[in-house]
């Protein structure tokens, strides 16, 4: 099992002749089936086992529906354990053996299976502890920044001062959906116009910093020339026309719910950042500051000003192209000295499905392992009184 907000656990199969596999198993919505309930591990589980060995009679009915796939490539003797981190049965690890020899596990081999399994636990925990905190970085900082903290970069002050191609996104509406509607309703509402609108800012060069509220900042860092911020600037802008294709497929699908629309606001621009860690001695955060991020803020509250929903400084349309832009006029911007001209790009060809296949979710199959084990915390939760945590 593992800890990480898309993946309920990793998997790691062994066939000679093949070798290692390596699966990510995400969570998927749905009842399981009836063959987990009736898997080995599900048994063990229930049962409070350890462990637990069966031979594979081809000449007797199946005890669990996995032996009829595991006889078709041969195998004659099964062995299957759990092991528990921290007496914790919703983290730990759950495996068997197999063997196509026909004389089966000896005696001494189940002996010596079992009497490594606190090893072998051990060092399998040890061994994912390094993707563990990788995936705690780049969930909650994203990937550069949680690199650079894992790489050492975790005192206040520290940091660097780099050009990118910066993004500020927010939710229009928030407040009054916040007051009309429940709290499950308001959740569900954000974390939808995140998927549409802040997810293509999020790839291809770019990072999400920071959720702030209803709003994200997301930079495409470049090198201080020409050629390296116009790829910058141009990656970002066709985020942009994705996260307008996303909502506009979004609002379809909302509206035959009988939902109203998610509007939103961008803004986009480029400029130098100090690129670090900000707050107390202990206790930091690691994102993007300076000027040029003010600057990005307040284009982003124009879009509520102008009839447009992205809007960006003359500097960052020059570096994609400013054919396709209309000019809306100089703004005076609160803090800022220089007025700065504003923009607003062709978004005419924004409105088919993008190249993610807009909002449909893709989800990986979940393993017999993780179905087991969400049934046996599920099982759990229910037997404490606590119904309303089960998935």
């Amino acid at each position: 099992s593992m800890l990480h907000p898309l993946y309920d656990a990793l998997g790691f199969t062994w066939v000679r002749g093949r070798g290692l596999e390596i699966e990510s198993f995400r969570n998927e919505p749905g009842a399981p089936s009836d063959r987990f309930l009736t898997s080995p591990y599900y048994h063990l589980l229930s049962n409070k086992l350890d462990h637990l060995r069966r031979r594979l009679d081809p000449s007797l009915p199946s005890e669990f529906p996995v032996f009829d796939d595991l006889r078709l490539i041969g195998v004659t003797d099964y062995l299957a354990f759990v092991h528990s981190f921290n007496g914790n049965a919703s983290q730990g690890m759950m495996g068997s053996w197999s063997t196509d020899s026909a004389a089966g596990f000896s005696d001494s081999m189940i002996s010596a299976l079992l009497r490594i399994q606190n090893h072998l636990a051990m060092a399998t925990k040890m061994a994912v502890l390094t993707k563990l905190a990788d995936n705690m970085m780049t969930t909650y900082l994203g990937g550069d920044a949680g690199r650079r903290v894992l790489d050492g970069q975790i005192k206040r002050g520290e940091g660097d001062t780099i050009r990118a191609a910066l993004v500020m996104g927010d939710m229009r509406g928030s407040s009054r959906l916040a007051e009309t509607s429940g709290r499950e309703i308001y959740i569900d509402t954000l974390n939808q116009f995140f998927d549409a609108v802040a997810a293509p800012f999020n790839r291809k060069g770019g990072q999400i910093m920071s959720f702030i509220g209803d709003g994200f900042i997301a930079v495409y860092p470049c090198e201080r020339h020409r050629s390296q911020s116009e790829i910058a600037c141009q990656a970002a802008l066709a985020a942009a026309r994705s996260a307008t294709a996303r909502v506009t497929d979004l609002n379809l699908r909302r509206k035959e719910k009988g939902l109203t629309d998610i509007k939103f606001g961008i803004g986009l621009h480029v400029g130098n950042v100090m690129f670090g860690n900000v707050g107390l001695t202990d206790r930091l955060t690691f994102s993007v500051f300076g000027s040029a991020v003010n600057e990005v803020q307040r284009l982003q509250v124009l879009t509520k000003k102008y009839p447009h929903s992205i809007l960006a400084s003359k500097d960052f349309a020059s570096y994609c192209g400013a054919s396709n832009w209309l000019t809306l006029g100089s703004e005076e911007l609160a803090g800022i000295k220089q007025k700065l001209t504003v923009l607003s790009p062709d978004l005419s060809g924004a409105l088919a499905v993008d190249e993610d296949g807009a909002l449909e979710p893709v989800y990986d199959r979940r393993s017999d392992a993780e179905q087991v084990m969400l049934l046996h915390r599920d099982a759990a939760r229910l037997s404490a009184g606590d119904p309303s945590k089960l998935q």
